[in-house]
């Protein structure tokens, strides 16, 4: 455990608040974080799905077909589910601030923590490659186009009231960003069974190098030009994001009888802290960044403690089933 917060915990606090005195001191500012999220958003990040995805394989994705579905069925539910919550149960909120909280609270940072937690705890195996493979797919290729054309759609409203839009014209507006089509484009290379190049690789691994660490910092920076209120959706953000998601997989997987160590790191990986990208589109659009930066902040504190509770708590209940 001390591994896992000096490793994987510790480097995003630091970056974090490496960011956060930056736009205190003024040596960035809120305009700068909108610029370094747009870089992330439309390079770093695209590029870090592209190459993570389209290095797996059919076989890899066919191995556990029970952990694709669960894996699918549990974090799609609880991201549709935030969404209906903070768009239609809190008043002042709209379809926008349910789909960045999906987005955020909905979704694993499987892309940027994965293999940082995963491997400390189980071991640098294919098992733990092939967990983050297919989480990394069902949160890139499926949770954030779904987002983003939530988003879309009712900002489309927003700006058009009365004005009947084609329902897809926010999906084809979302599948138009890199960060909506380059995993997807990932996803039927894969499919299709075309090998990536080797070679190919380094190119896209140099830009993807950047994402977590200038996604992070530019957090601290957005951190810092905003007041922070750990109000009650940020709490509740925090709620769903470290408790029901991963108590819906473990539920699941044992009803499914999956695989005990299948089983144990998928609960690991619902348990991550929000999606950093929820936030840099938050910040790229607008849209409910206080609260969803406050609710990530949050979460990444608690991650330290129930971490290892969620591993505690599945190996009583594997025992026990």
């Amino acid at each position: 455990m001390l591994h896992i917060i000096l490793y994987a915990i510790v480097p995003i606090v630091v970056i974090m608040l490496a960011g956060y005195i930056s736009g205190r001191r003024k040596i960035f500012s809120g305009d700068d974080a909108k610029k370094f999220n747009k870089v992330v958003l439309d390079y770093a990040l695209p590029a870090a799905l592209f190459v993570s995805i389209v290095q797996s394989s059919r076989e890899m994705l066919a191995a556990d077909i029970k952990l694709s579905i669960i894996s699918l069925v549990v974090i799609m539910v609880c991201f549709m589910l935030v969404y209906f919550i903070f768009a239609y149960c809190f008043k002042g909120n709209n379809g926008a601030d349910g789909a960045v909280a999906a987005l955020i609270n909905g979704s694993p940072t499987i892309g940027f923590l994965g293999f940082a937690v995963l491997e400390p705890i189980f071991g640098t195996t294919p098992a733990v490659a092939l967990v983050v493979a297919i989480i990394g797919i069902v949160v890139n290729a499926v949770g954030i186009p779904v987002g983003l054309s939530l988003l879309n759609a009712s900002l489309e409203k927003t700006q058009a009231p009365g004005k009947k839009v084609s329902a897809w014209t926010p999906v084809i507006h979302a599948l138009e960003q890199p960060v909506a089509w380059a995993p997807i484009l990932a996803v039927i290379l894969v499919l299709c069974g075309l090998k990536w190049p080797a070679w190919a690789s380094p190119s896209f691994d140099l830009m993807a190098k950047a994402n977590a660490s200038m996604a992070v910092f530019s957090a601290g920076i957005t951190l810092s030009a905003i007041k922070v209120t750990l109000n009650w959706q940020a709490i509740l953000g925090s709620i769903l994001k470290l408790i029901l998601m991963p108590a819906m997989a473990l539920i699941a997987g044992l009803m499914f009888h999956m695989d005990p160590l299948n089983l144990k790191m998928l609960v690991v990986a619902c348990a991550l802290p929000p999606a950093f990208s929820g936030i840099i589109i938050a910040d790229e659009y607008d849209t409910y960044v206080a609260t969803g930066t406050s609710s990530l902040t949050l979460s990444v504190i608690l991650f330290v403690g129930f971490c290892p509770l969620w591993i505690w708590i599945t190996d009583l209940c594997l025992k026990a089933f």
